[in-house]
């Protein structure tokens, strides 16, 4: 069993982004599962707190749940043409100490969507994610794209996905990103 964990960049109750991630939880390949975890009550990074107090307990479980998966999805809204603060801090904290880095994220498959109101989708901050995700030394899966443009029009009110031509091009990323895992993970153990 293929197991990739999920992340929305978004706290919003009725986000895009969280409805994408939803969604491909719903649709994942046969033999694999998308576990849909959450960046809600990560406090904002401070070198005081995690001096006095060490790594919160949830950034720990949350660290320890994407050691042990085969790939990471981060599902990003776009903010200002770029990463959305409270994501980044999520990573950030992830990321600490550094020593951990290599254990959460080094060689992680790792793929990014997003879904935004406006007509680029989220191309920008997918984009900035790149170097964030050099700096981990994550394993990046650039062999398929998708941003939801005008996300307002494809969403139903609770979420699901109404847009077809959307949905295929959610199904064929998560095939191909299910496939690079597996074969990352074949090689790991070769």
């Amino acid at each position: 069993m293929t197991k990739l964990i999920g992340l929305s960049g978004s706290l919003r109750q009725a986000s895009y982004n969280t409805a994408l991630l939803r969604n491909a939880a719903g649709m994942m390949p046969e033999g694999s599962e998308l576990i849909v975890e959450t960046i809600r009550d990560i406090p904002l990074y401070d070198a005081d707190l995690e001096a006095a107090e060490g790594i919160p307990k949830k950034v720990t479980a949350l660290k320890d749940a994407i050691a042990a998966a085969d790939g990471l999805l981060l599902v990003t809204p776009e903010y200002n043409n770029s990463i959305p603060g409270v994501f980044k801090n999520a990573i950030d904290w992830l990321s600490r100490p550094d020593s951990d880095i290599k254990r959460v994220f080094g060689n992680k498959p790792m793929a990014v969507i997003g879904a935004s109101p406006g007509g680029f989708g989220t191309i920008l901050s997918q984009n900035a994610w790149l170097p964030v995700l050099r700096t981990l030394k994550a394993d990046f899966w650039s062999d398929g794209r998708l941003m939801v443009s005008r996300a307002g029009t494809v969403f139903n009110q609770d979420g699901s996905l109404t847009d077809q031509k959307i949905e295929d091009q959610l199904r064929k990323f998560l095939a191909g990103f299910v496939a690079f895992a597996r074969q990352r993970a074949s090689s790991a153990g070769a």
